[in-house]
């Protein structure tokens, strides 16, 4: 029998969980997404995971013991649910979910508008670009060729993809029988034929009461008629039409970006809830807890989490749509048109699906304030207790802010391809808006001292600027002008040291400490004011110093290996006569890795897009006698696509 305990904050929190359709969010210890998955009714689906474990499949049993918490986001429909699902399948890969079916494979609706006389298609080819019109996408296939079939039985548009030209073609049964208003014999006009495709897209954007009345009528006059079947057939093309035009608010076509904003007060906390639209879809979720907004309007409740939530946002959309007013809503979107350098618009939803939108980020603010209070309330008194730790362990005054902290670390091979990384913490939880990645650009060699120096310059010599640049606004928080309470330096003596230069030149006081590491690569102390200070008698600081350490250096690593993958693939394949960048990357699109390559015989090579046989040999014989032996294969299977 398996010995597997829920743990207890998971019991709390799955007797909290609504019965409302939504997705759920898996995650282990790390904070990484583990899983993803939906469900029509999220308290039932969520807690069967905890029961039953000896039952469980291997694979789902391996999954519920590396769940270290989770959450949820509420949609209006199971629909819904579904699409959201995978959204946030697709950019997150979270290891324990199969893979479900990319934006390619959802059903549209075509409508061919190039042609004199267009035709309505099922298709799951979208192009955004193009004379075409489309409209989806939509989950089920089903409904879409259902939908299709009523509005050929209703529209006599042509269902044939005969090419009409001025000859005079024999017209086909459908013709005969109504379903064609013969326009390959010519019988209507390119502007009659034209009006049936008005109503047509009429009805697709929306406007379909007309048309279900229409339905209505017939079906009514066929069951007066005693003719029952036939009304069935009508009652089932009005459920067609109705579930077609359902608007999705998790995926859109208009590939906008966009971010809602909503919040709810609960006693004296508010909950601020952001919904990231991006390209059209909704990718994810962010929310925020604030303390100190009790009494405050709802006015001022925004303007101070607009200003710290995208005072260093590199991801800024073009719109911004809030629940409530904001004052000076104007000025907002010029300070964030002037950082980002496009129009960014603020409004608030009145009608249609933005107002929907906005409705259902209010909902999951409530949703989360009043069933996570109990939650909250615990992260809040670790991050206190995480804060008075700190100051123990630095001996710094308690009335000294430790709320921003911001880590540093270097990563390169023999000074080699050599970037920086910086991560931010913010109340004990990571800030990722405000991380930023460096390419270290004057140092030579194997130098981390000199290539911290150089990313704390940039970093800190930028936000002097943007200071100055905004001392005459009444927008006094603007991209990197936010300094951090105290900076974690990845190293020890000499790093800190050489920061401390770097801030001297500048004229900066914040406090240093270095991140020094034990045997095991945990940082066990700080190295501060001279001394080394003691984590591990401080349970809390520890580990919380030990999570910003492996994040700087996860993030670091990562840049590194993307831009070492990049340079060592530019500069091998750009080697060979014949290769430039397109068929580069159909390369590494087709075998994934240099090492394939190398081992690619000409007959694979040739199965590659635009690879004829001269560059075909030019390749194979590269790989085989210039640089025959000099490929590092352990190298090779660290690239990653491109």
């Amino acid at each position: 029998m398996s010995t597997f305990v829920v743990k207890e904050h998971i019991k709390e929190q799955l007797k909290k969980l609504p019965m409302d359709p939504g997705i759920y969010i898996m995650k282990d210890k790390d904070g990484n997404i583990i899983y993803v998955g939906k469900s029509k009714h999220l308290r039932n689906r969520v807690s069967s995971y905890f029961r039953g474990f000896d039952k469980h499949q291997p694979k789902t049993q391996t999954l519920v013991t590396n769940i270290a918490d989770f959450e949820y986001i509420i949609t209006d429909s199971e629909t819904e649910a579904l699409i959201l699902e995978a959204n946030l399948i697709k950019k997150h890969q979270p290891r324990f979910n199969i893979l479900l079916k990319d934006d390619k494979m959802y059903p549209y609706i075509q409508i061919t508008t190039e042609e004199d006389f267009p035709r309505v298609l099922f298709t799951r080819q979208y192009k955004a670009k193009g004379k075409s019109k489309f409209f989806g996408p939509f989950t089920g296939s089903e409904q879409v060729r259902q939908t299709i079939e009523v509005i050929q039985t209703i529209f006599p548009i042509r269902e044939c993809s005969k090419k009409i030209t001025s000859k005079i073609d024999r017209p086909c049964l459908n013709y005969h029988i109504g379903r064609c208003a013969g326009a390959c014999n010519h019988q209507i006009s390119k502007e009659e034929y034209g009006l049936y495709i008005d109503q047509i897209i009429r009805f697709l954007n929306g406007d379909r009461a007309w048309l279900i009345d229409e339905l209505t009528q017939k079906m009514q006059d066929e069951a007066a008629r005693m003719n029952f079947e036939r009304a069935a057939e009508y009652r089932d093309k009005i459920m067609a039409l109705n579930s077609l035009n359902e608007k999705q608010k998790a995926l859109q076509t208009n590939d906008k970006n966009q971010d809602y904003i909503a919040f709810y007060n609960y006693d004296d906390r508010t909950c601020v809830m952001v919904f990231q639209v991006r390209g059209g879809k909704i990718e994810g979720r962010e929310s925020y807890n604030i303390t100190g907004g009790h009494g405050s309007s709802s006015s001022e409740i925004l303007s101070s989490f607009i200003l710290q939530y995208y005072s260093g946002a590199l991801d800024i959309p073009k719109e911004i749509y809030l629940s409530d007013e904001l004052e000076g809503m104007e000025g907002y979107g010029e300070w964030l048109s002037n950082l980002k350098g496009h129009k960014v618009i603020f409004a608030v939803p009145q009608k249609g699906e933005k107002k929907k939108t906005i409705d259902l980020v209010s909902k999951n603010a409530k949703e989360y304030i009043i069933k996570f209070q109990e939650r909250v309330e615990k992260e809040e008194a670790i991050a206190n207790v995480i804060n008075k730790q700190l100051h123990d362990v630095l001996g710094m005054p308690i009335n000294l802010p430790l709320k921003r902290i911001e880590a540093y670390d270097i990563s390169n091979t023999s000074g080699v391809y050599s970037v920086g990384s910086m991560v931010v913490f913010e109340n004990g939880k990571k800030k990722r808006s405000d991380y930023r990645r460096y390419r270290v650009k004057t140092v030579d060699g194997p130098d981390d001292y000199a290539s911290m120096q150089e990313v704390l310059y940039r970093r800190f010599r930028r936000g002097l600027e943007e200071q100055k640049i905004t001392e005459s606004s009444d927008l006094k928080v603007k991209g990197f002008s936010m300094f951090p309470d105290l900076l974690l330096i990845d190293g020890g003596k000499g790093h800190v040291n050489a920061v401390k230069q770097v801030l001297t030149a500048l004229k900066i006081n914040i406090p240093v400490a270095g991140m020094v590491k034990d045997d095991f690569h945990k940082t066990d102390d700080l190295y501060y004011e001279g001394e080394m200070k003691g984590l591990k008698s401080y349970t809390q600081a520890f580990r919380y110093v030990y999570s910003i350490q492996e994040e700087v250096h996860r993030f670091a690593i990562e840049y590194h290996k993307s831009i070492r993958s990049k340079e060592m693939t530019r500069s091998i394949l750009n080697e060979i006569e014949g290769v430039g960048e397109k068929r580069r990357i159909a390369l590494m699109k087709h075998f994934k890795s240099i090492e394939s390559i190398q081992k690619a015989e000409i007959i694979d090579l040739l199965a590659v897009e635009g690879i004829n046989q001269r560059v075909a040999e030019a390749i194979y014989q590269f790989f085989r006698d210039k640089h025959k032996g000099t490929f590092d294969s352990q190298e090779a299977s660290e690239l990653t696509d491109l």
